[in-house]
């Protein structure tokens, strides 16, 4: 049987992560530094949310108006 997935797209507004700040080096390598606690923990926090329903990070991006989160779950074959 096929596998068949569905898809969910999240837009985590820039208020819940004012203090985020990702520093991408000239070779295009990017991480994330100076990240208070509180924002880390509120990030885990929205990822362990849609985890425990089902869905599987497959991109995060940062935007200036916020966080995208793209997320995928297989859907049920027995419908």
């Amino acid at each position: 049987m096929k596998r068949r997935f569905e898809y969910s797209i999240t837009l985590y507004p820039v208020e819940m992560f004012r203090e985020f700040a990702f520093f991408c080096s000239e070779d295009g390598s990017c991480e994330l530094r100076e990240v208070p606690d509180d924002q880390v923990k509120r990030l885990n926090e929205a990822l362990n949310e849609m985890g425990a329903r089902g869905w599987e990070l497959v991109e995060l991006v940062s935007r200036p108006s916020g966080m995208v989160a793209i997320w995928k779950r297989e859907k049920d074959s027995s419908g």
